[in-house]
């Protein structure tokens, strides 16, 4: 009996245990297929998402850059696709240098490409992929294709480059592209979603120039390709394209042709150029004189190079055109003419007598070689530039009221051109002296230090812009608008033309007698003045002032001799002219730095730059050669037809021409085929001397 109730009891344990497995069994049965239903039901729609993701991968297509040409089609910016080895530092097993090493021995890699790398690399995250070579050939892409098994994280990618057709002829203009370093990428993070979108797989981006200035018209829009993947990452089939649009083209209204003739006139001299269309603020020339290459930038500069431009006593990476300020000599003087007349403080008949220096206060400001040209009213003050009626001009207006007549030319601020970078000069005034500086005594204003501001000298100090602006100004009768490098845009699409029109900005109330009498007597600098000779025989009439700006101050006991000067320290060269007189379609503003009159250097670049606009005329080589080695005044030898110049005899010949010629520069005047004007650089203006 107790066997039987042992193995009763021992039975229903079994039971027990099997019923418990049983609903243990039945329990996850029913996870399983609740998870299942979760999954397969509940979040199928989510899943299936998911999966299709993981087997499409998005890839995107970065867009053309949009090109850039000038006024007559001529290309000054494009791309072209080339081979790059790249490195991607996070996937190279082991040390990246041995890797470098390894590939030397497949490749040709020189110690600047090192370089180059090395400094990407310091500036990228490990998981970018870095070129260590560019433009490969068909042959280096082979031979490395055959040992990529041994060089796991380097690879061999199609890339779009920037190429700059001319070379450095109108560089500080154009600007040039480069990598998106860190500081960029950072500041790219507020940009808006839709544009931060669009720059996904952009390597570069503009850094200079109207590069950087219309990135987003260059750009374009990025495509992106839908292609099936297999579980390892491999491309298996492409499944649906969206093709990145292009970026649009600028049409520039720079002729690249007269761009390169005032290069090369400017020769090793440095300075700058600008001329405006005083009729709409179209800007006919922009010139920084040293120049530099921008492809050098394109696919990372090397540290040989950019030592080189970095530390160059010349400074070319400075554009004197837009950031180099200066006195401006008695290019300055016409407009004092013309504050005087609009304010009241003096009339055109005003006879002051000129003996050669004017004294105030003890002190003696002298006037040209310490000889005086008698009796001036202001025609003659300015057609023979009197310095004794400009020191007495300033001294009877003051600093505050030249600060309020001239201001609203553009002087002492910026003018609004369509180039990032631009400085805003100096037009001083009591209130600017109290900003400036600290201590007590120096922020009072002394009435000497007037004197010289009528002369272009004390602490003014503009660009070559600011004063081919208010030149515009002048001779338009006072009717202002923002400065205009970009014509036009181009969409490469439906090829509709965006006009790009500075902004009208209020006319000043000039009256038309004074105008009158100032461009008059401007003229008169071109006929019996200081500009004589140098416009002697031109098929035009124009108008012009010279102007000689010291760099440095000299002692009132000491003459100026450039003899005993070192190159940096002699005076600066500036002329601004107009022309025609009859309606003048340019005005421009020149310095070329440390060479000494305007009559000697600048007002010679300026003739051929209007013999070039107006008479179709490109100079002889005797003439270039006199011109850029500052012994020239009027042309010499016998010019030829500008159309008539090939491209290739001035460096250009790399150029092409893809689209139809816009019309040339603005003008009834302008002839048929008459290229428009260049564009010149600048260097570091020295501190305005004082008084």
């Amino acid at each position: 009996m107790t066997e039987l109730r042992d193995l009763e009891r021992e039975l229903d344990r079994f039971n027990t245990r099997v019923l418990a497995a049983a609903l243990f069994v039945l329990v996850c049965f029913g996870l399983l297929g609740a998870r299942l239903v979760f999954l397969q039901v509940v979040r199928h729609e989510e899943l299936a998402l998911q999966a299709e993701a993981n087997r499409i991968a998005v890839v995107p297509v970065v867009p053309n850059r949009g090109l850039i040409v000038d006024r007559n089609g001529v290309v000054l910016a494009t791309n072209y696709s080339a081979y790059t080895l790249e490195i991607t530092p996070s996937r190279v097993p082991g040390d990246v240098d041995a890797a470098i090493d390894g590939l030397a021995q497949v490749l040709d890699i020189q110690p600047r490409d090192r370089r180059r790398f090395k400094r990407l690399q310091d500036e990228s995250k490990s998981f970018e992929s870095l070129p260590i070579r560019t433009k490969l050939s068909d042959e280096e892409v082979a031979r490395f294709m055959a040992q990529r098994y041994r060089f796991p994280g380097v690879d061999v990618r199609a890339r779009l480059f920037r190429s700059y057709p001319a070379g450095e002829v109108g560089s500080h203009l154009i600007g040039y592209i480069g990598r998106i370093n860190a500081a960029e990428k950072k500041a790219m993070e507020d940009w808006d979603d839709e544009v931060l979108a669009n720059y996904r797989g952009t390597d570069v981006i503009g850094k200079l120039g109207l590069e950087q200035r219309y990135e987003r018209e260059l750009h374009g829009t990025t495509g992106f390709e839908e292609v099936e993947t297999s579980a390892g990452g491999r491309a298996v089939r492409r499944l649906k394209v969206h093709p990145a649009t292009p970026g649009n083209t600028l049409v520039l209204s720079i002729d690249i042709k007269l761009q390169a003739l005032v290069e090369q006139l400017f020769g090793e001299r440095r300075g700058a150029l600008v001329a405006i269309d005083p009729r709409n603020g179209e800007v006919l020339a922009f010139v920084s004189k040293p120049t530099f290459d921008p492809n050098l930038f394109v696919d990372g500069i090397d540290a040989e190079s950019w030592r080189g431009l970095n530390e160059s006593i010349d400074k070319p990476l400075l554009n004197r055109a837009l950031r180099g300020t200066y006195p401006p000599g008695s290019t300055y003087k016409p407009f004092m003419a013309l504050a005087a007349l609009d304010s009241g403080r003096r009339s055109p008949g005003a006879i002051i007598n000129d003996g050669g220096s004017f004294n105030f206060g003890g002190h003696e400001f002298r006037s040209h070689g310490d000889h005086g040209l008698g009796p001036v009213d202001m025609r003659r003050a300015i057609v023979l530039s009197s310095n004794v009626y400009f020191y007495s001009l300033a001294n009877e207006m003051g600093v505050d009221l030249m600060h309020e007549q001239l201001s609203p030319l553009g002087f002492g601020r910026k003018v609004g051109i369509d180039l990032d970078g631009e400085v805003s000069g100096l037009l001083p005034s009591t209130a600017w002296k109290k900003r400036a500086y600290k201590r007590p005594e120096l922020q009072r204003w002394y009435a000497g230090e007037t004197i010289s501001l009528g002369i272009g000298q004390g602490y003014n100090s503009f660009t070559m812009l600011q004063l081919a602006s208010a030149t515009a100004t002048l001779v338009s009768g006072g009717q202002r608008f923002e400065p205009r490098l970009v014509r036009e845009i181009r969409n490469v699409v439906t090829q509709e033309a965006t006009p790009v029109a500075g902004a009208a900005l209020g006319a000043l109330p000039f009256k038309p007698e004074h105008v009158a009498l100032v461009t008059g007597a401007m003229h008169g600098v071109t006929q019996e003045g200081t500009s004589t000779r140098v416009f002697a025989g031109a098929p035009y009439r124009s108008g012009g002032k010279t102007g000689t700006a010291q760099a440095v101050g000299i002692r009132a006991n000491e003459k100026y001799n450039a003899a005993k000067l070192s190159e940096y320290q002699r005076d600066h060269s500036l002329y601004i002219a107009f022309a025609p007189l009859e309606a003048p379609s340019i005005a421009l503003a020149i310095v070329v730095e440390n060479a000494g009159f305007g009559a000697a250097a600048a007002a010679p670049i300026a003739r051929r730059v209007f013999d070039y606009l107006l008479a179709g005329q490109w100079p002889s080589e005797e003439d270039m050669i006199a011109t850029r080695e500052g012994r020239s005044a009027a042309p010499v030898g016998t010019p030829r037809r500008a159309d008539e110049v090939p491209l290739s005899e001035i460096g250009l010949g790399a150029l092409a021409l893809v689209a139809a010629p816009a019309p040339g520069p603005a003008g009834a005047t302008d002839p048929p085929n008459a290229p428009a004007p260049p564009r010149r650089t600048a260097a570091a203006a020295p501190p305005p001397r004082q008084p």
